[in-house]
């Protein structure tokens, strides 16, 4: 089977309709989504709408319980902050009530599925570096852990001989004495320089998994941002992927 591994779409119409159009170009038969659906951008009520009828496997992320009250927004930077008040001010109570019941992991055949970090994901910490990863490695035993959050692409990967070393590959074949934490980068706000959207496209027969990018209408998604009245930054940022 062939599973599309999404996260971050951050209310980009734009880049979730280009996303879902390339499934049918790399044979996706299943979505798993990772969090964070609303917030920065100008389109929360119809992402949600159409994630709700591509997957049924979806994860919280922090953006989406701050949107309805389930997690605390003081740590957001002002731009963030700006943006989840007006996200919550415009969605419909139906996607209220949708993003309250999201949980905070899902096990699957496949692996784990968290926004953050597979223990305590609530505190909505990261996964980027060598050692933060070697610490999560405790905290789950499946084979795979897909995480989004960072908005940055990359593959950590656990040997038998117990070193952990961060991948930069676009594509990779997991072994089975290894394990793995992915993350599939971020559909709607890349930052690793990359403006184009991310996900993940995971082959559970070949155990194949690849990086793909696709290009959307970014002026577009621009131009919605700022005629809401959103903060310009968050209109500047998904241009140049940062």
């Amino acid at each position: 089977m062939k599973i599309a591994v999404i996260s971050d779409v951050h209310g980009n119409l734009e880049a979730f309709q280009s996303v879902i159009a390339s499934f049918s170009n790399h044979g996706v038969e299943k979505v798993m989504f990772l969090g964070d659906i609303v917030g920065y951008g100008a389109n929360p009520n119809e992402c949600i709408e159409l994630l709700k009828g591509i997957c049924d496997d979806n994860i919280a992320g922090n953006h989406d319980y701050a949107a309805v009250g389930k997690t605390d927004i003081t740590y957001f930077n002002p731009h963030a902050r700006k943006a989840i008040l007006w996200t919550s001010d415009v969605l419909s109570q139906a996607n209220k009530r949708f993003l309250a019941a999201l949980p905070l992991s899902a096990t699957l055949p496949h692996g784990i599925l968290v926004h953050s970090t597979p223990q305590h994901p609530e505190l909505w910490d990261y996964i980027i570096s060598v050692s933060e990863a070697r610490i999560h490695f405790r905290n789950f035993t499946q084979h795979l852990c897909f995480v989004g959050h960072s908005h940055r692409p990359g593959i950590f990967m656990l040997d038998r001989s117990g070193t952990v070393s961060l991948e930069d590959l676009a594509s990779i074949t997991f072994k089975e004495d290894s394990r793995y934490i992915i993350n599939v980068g971020s559909v709607g706000q890349p930052r690793d320089g990359n403006p184009l959207a991310s996900y993940g496209l995971y082959d559970t027969t070949t155990q194949q998994y690849r990086l793909i990018r696709v290009a959307y209408n970014i002026a577009l998604a621009q131009q919605k941002i700022l005629s809401a009245g959103l903060p310009p930054f968050l209109a500047e940022r998904i241009a140049v992927g940062y």
